[in-house]
């Protein structure tokens, strides 16, 4: 009887779906961590799954090409996989009130963990394995390298901000002053209210500076009665 289990397990089959499942392990985490939607479980489930497809795909392709004397396509399964991987990864893409649309990189991570399943059913386990590494490298050590040494502009994130302004204050000149607190004011929506007047904005500010530290500047202008202030990154 043990023998006759030995006969049936495919030591390689297991090796492959291990492995995509370590990568899907090691993917998810990092979305996990961060409190994205797309978490481990998620990303393990998609990893496995592309490896047992990939590989019932080429040994079936093969299998039956004997059988019925022609040509089968292995990568049809695979294929496919890509495709309907896309509707997962749109679920995940989100428009916040603001305009701003976040999961991008989420939903990208979808496909990544697609396609590393894919690439280790197909028996190319150092090509994933680079494939993991440059992904890793790619998501955690290359921003933080880049907010310190690259453009301005990386070293910047955005946060929404909405000022209650006294109806006696220069509006001009209390942008003039915000800017020169070095919170760049890049878009502004101004409505005059019956007590007040309601300023929304989206700024730019250095990575560096807490919310906190944002908040408690607005709020030493002249002239402003309330600050509301939400990071959304």
């Amino acid at each position: 009887m043990k023998q006759l289990l030995l006969d049936f397990v495919n030591y390689e089959v297991l090796l492959k779906l291990s492995f995509a499942a370590i990568s899907g392990i090691g993917i998810g985490l990092e979305r996990e961590l961060k409190g994205k939607p797309l978490g481990l479980k998620t990303c393990l489930t998609i990893s496995v799954m592309a490896c047992l497809l990939t590989i019932v795909s080429f040994e079936s392709a093969f299998l039956y090409s004997k059988e019925y004397s022609r040509p089968m396509d292995p990568g049809r399964i695979p294929s496919y996989l890509i495709s309907g991987i896309g509707f997962l990864g749109a679920g995940v893409i989100l428009r916040r009130g603001n305009e701003a649309i976040s999961g991008l990189t989420t939903a990208s991570l979808v496909l990544a963990a697609a396609g590393i399943g894919i690439t280790i059913g197909a028996g190319f386990y150092m090509e994933a394995l680079s494939g993991i590494i440059f992904l890793i490298t790619g998501i955690k050590a290359v921003p933080r390298l880049f907010d310190k040494l690259g453009p301005k502009k990386l070293q910047e994130k955005e946060i929404k901000v909405k000022l209650y302004i006294e109806k006696t204050t220069n509006l001009t000149e209390l942008i003039k002053e915000i800017n020169s607190k070095n919170l760049g004011v890049r878009r502004l929506k101004i409505k005059e209210e019956s007590d007040d007047i309601v300023v929304n904005s989206i700024m730019y500010v250095q990575k560096k500076l807490y919310t906190t530290d944002i908040y408690y500047e607005l709020k030493s202008i002249i002239g402003v009665i309330q600050v509301e202030v939400e990071s959304v990154e």
